[in-house]
C-alpha cells in the first residue's frame, strides 16, 4: 500500500533516516522515493505526488518540504534523499558544487514575487515603496532563503529601504504571518497568494523591480525514481499542475 508523508520541518526526516549515504545510495527500499522541496512547491507537489503514486502505484513517496536552504545543507551533509526541487538556482549550485548531484539540474518552472496582504486589503497597500511605511508590520524571510534574497532584489530595485518587523525561516512561514493578522503585510510568491485563498489578498508587484524565481530539480541518489519523478514533473501533466497552482514553464 502506498504513502506519502509531508514534513515542512525537514530535520526530523534526517533523524528517522539516518544511515543513507546522499548521492550514492536510494534512501531506503527500490520502491522508495524521497523528494527534498522548496516550501513554496508543498501543495502543488502533493497534488503531483498524488497523481505520481497514481501511475505508480507501488511507490512508497515521502516529502520533506522547507526552506531551500536548509534543504540544500541536508543534502550536503548527507541526508538520505533522493531528489532536490529548490526555489532559486543559488542553492542547487551550492548542492552541485559539493558534488551531491546524481545528474545534471534542470529548471522545471518559475515563479514571481508578490505582496501578501489581509483579505480585501484594508490597509491600502498599493506597492513595494508602502512597505516602507513605519507604522506597517512587515515580514520577509530570512537572507539565506531564496524568498527573502528575491524581497532584497526587489527592494533595492525599487530604491526603497524596508525595515521588516520579523525575517522568517521560509515563504510559508510569512504567509502565516499575515493570514493570522500578526503582520499588515509581507513579500511571498505569486503561488503563495493565490494558495492562501481568501485568507489573504495580493498586491502586485510590476515587472520591471520584480523577479524570475527560477526552480531547479536534480537526482540525489540512484534510486531510478528519482529520475522517473523529474520526468513527470517535467511532463505535460506535471506541468499542468504547476500551472494550476501559479508556477509558469521555465523561459
Amino acid at each position: 500500500m502506498r504513502s506519502r508523508t509531508l514534513s515542512l520541518a525537514g530535520g526530523f526526516l534526517v533523524l528517522a533516516l539516518v544511515g543513507a549515504a546522499c548521492g550514492s545510495d536510494s534512501a531506503s527500499s527500490s520502491n522508495s522515493l524521497t523528494v527534498f522541496a522548496a516550501s513554496s512547491l508543498t501543495d502543488a507537489f502533493t497534488e503531483l505526488g498524488d497523481a505520481f503514486t497514481q501511475a505508480h502505484p507501488d511507490t512508497d513517496l515521502t516529502f520533506s518540504f522547507a526552506s531551500s536552504s536548509d534543504l540544500a545543507r541536508q543534502v550536503i551533509e548527507g541526508a538520505p534523499g533522493d531528489v532536490y526541487a529548490s526555489a532559486d538556482l543559488a542553492n542547487m549550485a551550492k548542492v552541485s558544487d559539493a558534488g551531491a548531484v546524481a545528474g545534471e539540474p534542470t529548471v522545471f518552472a518559475t515563479n514571481r514575487a508578490e505582496i501578501i496582504v489581509a483579505p480585501g486589503n484594508p490597509l491600502g497597500i498599493t506597492g513595494v515603496a508602502d512597505l516602507a511605511t513605519r507604522d506597517l508590520v512587515v515580514v520577509v524571510c530570512a537572507p539565506e532563503v531564496p524568498c527573502g534574497t528575491y524581497a532584497a532584489e526587489i527592494f533595492d530595485r525599487a530604491g526603497v529601504t524596508v525595515a521588516p518587523d520579523s525575517l522568517e525561516d521560509n515563504v510559508k512561514a510569512a504567509v502565516t504571518k499575515v493570514t493570522l493578522g500578526e503582520a499588515d503585510a509581507g513579500v511571498v510568491y505569486v503561488t503563495d497568494v493565490q494558495a492562501a485563498g481568501d485568507a489573504a489578498s495580493g498586491v502586485e508587484i510590476p515587472a520591471d523591480v520584480n523577479v524570475v524565481a527560477d526552480y531547479p530539480i536534480v537526482a540525489v541518489s540512484d534510486n531510478p525514481l528519482a529520475r522517473t519523478f523529474i520526468d513527470f514533473v517535467t511532463s505535460a501533466a506535471g506541468q499542468d499542475i504547476l500551472a494550476s497552482y501559479g508556477f509558469a514553464p521555465p523561459q
